[in-house]
């Protein structure tokens, strides 16, 4: 009788949890570790407060709305705490990042969901955040400590489901920094001030701290809430009490800088990408003091016919010019060379033509140098302007959605014109809240055809975009808009400002 084999050890569960602070709104304010645990995630589960923008750190991650706001819950807590340990113990374990405004374990409840973790047996990590309780005053220039006014500070929850706070035991506090509390922003104050706190004391309501939506103002503990209710602000917002506050006028940085109150301000700009990519537009937009929205409405695939791509690309020896129309386009040459063993020596035998300038850059970053890009950018100006003679033979290198005005305009011109699918190019499918917040935004970019196409499909064409060149515009208008500014150049730049001046004209239409 023989020994059975002994089993083989089970592989190691991935499953592991990241609770991370995503900080107070400014996306710039995460910290090092929690984008990296956003890139290694799986999964990620973001709620309300947390900048959708961080988004971008996990771009291959299946991501969960789990928003809360005030006392209307789209989930409630215990069941996000299921949630967490169900995707982390789901598919052999997987990495799941929880992405949560402000801090972690300042009034985030973020405990209770470690504690689900810990029970369920999944590992878990806490990442820091920076709390919106010293961010919102710090952007608002209001220091809770200061050593000549104040040495203490205390901060409360103004949620009074669970109770009011014992406020007469902070009558030493120097600062008082109340989150959650607008609701029931006077009921607080006349509790203070009945615990003994002076009614003259200063005070301050910053709503939507460190974002480009960021409104201050201030009174005293006696005015605050009529104060807070006539300029109409609401949650998100952090209160300040103490003296401190009267150091805004002379600290006050964040609302004065140069593109905050631009006029762009307030305003929500979507700008639609590829999932993945990343938006220097984004940046320009922001500097006009716009809260940016970057959807991904497209996402890469490989090509569904390698071979027919690798036998065009082995033998070059029949073709004149290679076109190429996207950046995409570029890299993903560049990688296809490399798996058939070949570098860009490769393509020394045959001119480059590119769409235009961004391109070209593409061509550049790699090594290679466009030896034609049109006067201006666009597959019908390069099919209009490619010094080709009649019976050379061009190859475009695409997607397999490459539009027709290219081919038609090179056709027309005796041209040879051969086209090689080089990836496929297919609509992603944002979350519902990056849903919601598109159909709200004041203004959608669109730097390609495609990208009309897929947000036409996706939410319908009753919005107001702006279209990076002429070429676009068209294909927008063919989807179904109707309310279209062109930029003037194909350049980020042009765009940024087709978007304020899309703006610009909504407000003098409404106004």
């Amino acid at each position: 009788m023989t020994d059975a084999p002994a089993a083989s050890p089970a592989a190691p569960s991935r499953a592991f949890v990241s609770l991370i602070g995503a900080g107070p709104g400014d996306p710039g304010l995460l910290t090092v570790r929690g984008m990296q645990a956003l890139m290694e995630a799986d999964v990620v589960l973001f709620d309300y407060l947390a900048n959708p923008d961080l988004l971008r750190y996990a771009p291959d991650a299946h991501t969960i709305y789990v928003g809360k706001k005030g006392f209307s819950e789209y989930i409630s807590q215990e069941q996000i705490n299921a949630l967490i340990v169900e995707q982390a113990q789901a598919n052999g374990g997987q990495r799941v990042a929880r992405l949560k405004g402000g801090d972690v374990f300042v009034f985030g409840r973020g405990g209770e969901e470690a504690e689900a973790c810990a029970l369920a047996g999944v590992p878990f990590e806490i990442v820091p955040g920076v709390s919106s309780a010293i961010a919102a005053p710090a952007y608002a220039g209001i220091p809770v400590t200061h050593r000549e006014v104040a040495r203490s500070f205390a901060v409360l929850t103004g949620n009074t489901q669970e109770g009011g706070a014992h406020y007469e035991r902070l009558s030493g506090v120097d600062t008082l920094v109340l989150l959650m509390g607008v609701r029931n922003l006077n009921q607080i104050a006349a509790d203070l001030i009945a615990a003994g706190r002076d009614p003259q004391t200063p005070a301050a309501t910053v709503q939507w701290g460190s974002t480009p939506r960021q409104r201050t103002v201030t009174g005293t503990l006696a005015t605050i809430a009529d104060v807070v209710r006539e300029a109409g602000l609401e949650a998100p917002a952090v209160t300040v009490v103490g003296e401190v506050v009267r150091l805004r006028d002379t600290l006050r940085w964040f609302d004065t800088r140069p593109g905050f109150g631009g006029p762009l301000t307030g305003q929500t700009v979507a700008v639609t990408r590829t999932r993945g990519g990343a938006s220097g537009l984004g940046d320009l937009l922001r500097a006009r003091g716009a809260g940016v929205l970057e959807v991904p409405l497209i996402e890469f695939a490989p090509t569904a016919q390698p071979e027919r791509l690798h036998g065009h690309l082995r033998d070059l020896s029949g073709v004149s010019w290679l076109l190429l129309t996207s950046n995409h386009a570029v890299t993903t040459l560049i990688e296809h060379l490399h798996a058939l063993g070949l570098d860009t020596r490769h393509l020394a035998g045959v001119k480059l033509a590119a769409v235009g300038p961004s391109t070209a850059r593409s061509l550049e970053a790699v090594g290679l140098r466009a030896d034609f890009m049109p006067g201006t950018p666009g597959a019908r100006h390069l099919g209009a302007e490619l010094p080709a003679a009649p019976g050379e033979t061009l190859l475009h290198l695409t997607s397999q959605l490459a539009e027709a005005d290219l081919q038609r305009a090179l056709e027309t011109r005796g041209l040879t014109y051969a086209r090689a699918e080089l990836y496929r190019t297919e609509p992603a499918r944002p979350d519902s809240l990056s849903m919601d917040r598109l159909r709200g935004a004041a203004v959608v970019t669109l730097a390609s055809g495609s990208a009309a196409r897929h947000l036409a499909a996706l939410v319908g064409t009753d919005l107001r975009v702006a279209a990076m060149g002429p070429q676009t515009a068209d294909a927008a208008r063919e989807a179904g808009f109707t309310d279209i500014t062109v930029a003037r150049t194909a350049s980020l730049d042009a765009l940024a400002h087709a978007a304020e001046q899309a703006v610009a004209s909504a407000r003098t239409v409404t106004g």
